[in-house]
């Protein structure tokens, strides 16, 4: 059976205080869950988020990550860097490092080989902008965006591997995609999975839905088929709002 997962990428926000204030606002809004619980702190926050939780389900998260084991990438950081501080799971290719920083498929592929040779799990993000779906060609785009970073993978590699679909259009707009929108792509999206893997590997994929997911709408997004869970990014750094999505399980 597939796992069920609510990641929290927090992105640019909360300090050290602001971190560890929520920390503790969601420890108590905390029951055990059949879901895996995810949060995804700043680069300066991970050691002490881990430290904090290490002994507790929600686990700590990386947002991004070099491809490179070490060398002169000012500002970067490593696979072995986040492995050494506890981190197992990293979030490779979300829309904003394709946006803001101009990483391409290629340089995802060479970012999830590095994140697989260390032994980190890999939540993988891709999905189509605005005029992508306007015109009609949303699924060719997500199409690309998987083969190009992932088709050269042996079956085997997906068990470490998540996929996230985030309609960047419906990313902090405060537009959703339907939940049968959503549906409809992740159907494809395992349907491609199946073509190139076979239909049990691809039945084995957890797939999230990262896009404006709220309270109000987790229900009826996570009740659908293929949908495993979600990538949430404001609503989850509110404690009670993101339970309440985790709740909607």
């Amino acid at each position: 059976m597939r796992k069920q997962i609510v990641a929290g990428n927090w992105k640019m926000n909360n300090d050290l205080a602001q971190t560890e204030t929520l920390i503790t606002e969601l420890k108590m809004q905390y029951s055990p869950q059949d879901a895996e619980i995810m949060i995804a702190p700043s680069f300066t926050n991970l050691w002490q988020s881990f430290n904090t939780l290490k002994d507790h389900a929600i686990e700590v998260i990386a947002q991004n990550m070099h491809f490179a084991e070490s060398g002169a990438y000012t500002g970067e950081v490593s696979a072995s860097m986040l492995k050494s501080i506890g981190i197992q799971t990293v979030i490779l290719g979300h829309s904003e490092r394709r946006a803001f920083f101009y990483e391409t498929d290629e340089l995802l592929a060479k970012k999830v080989n590095a994140a697989l040779q260390n032994g980190l799990r890999i939540i993988f993000c891709f999905g189509e902008e605005l005029k992508d779906r306007k015109s009609g060609n949303h699924e060719s785009v997500v199409e690309s965006q998987i083969k190009n970073a992932l088709f050269h993978l042996e079956a085997s590699a997906f068990e470490n591997i998540v996929l996230a679909y985030e309609p960047v259009w419906a990313i902090g707009t405060g537009e959703t995609a339907s939940p049968e929108q959503a549906q409809d792509m992740h159907a494809f999206i395992r349907k491609t999975l199946a073509n190139k893997y076979g239909k049990e590997t691809s039945e084995s994929i957890s797939i999230l839905y990262g896009g404006s997911v709220k309270p109000n709408n987790a229900k009826e997004i996570f009740g659908k088929p293929d949908v495993d869970g979600g990538l949430i990014g404001g609503a989850s750094l509110n404690a009670e709002d993101f339970f309440a999505i985790v709740n909607a399980f």
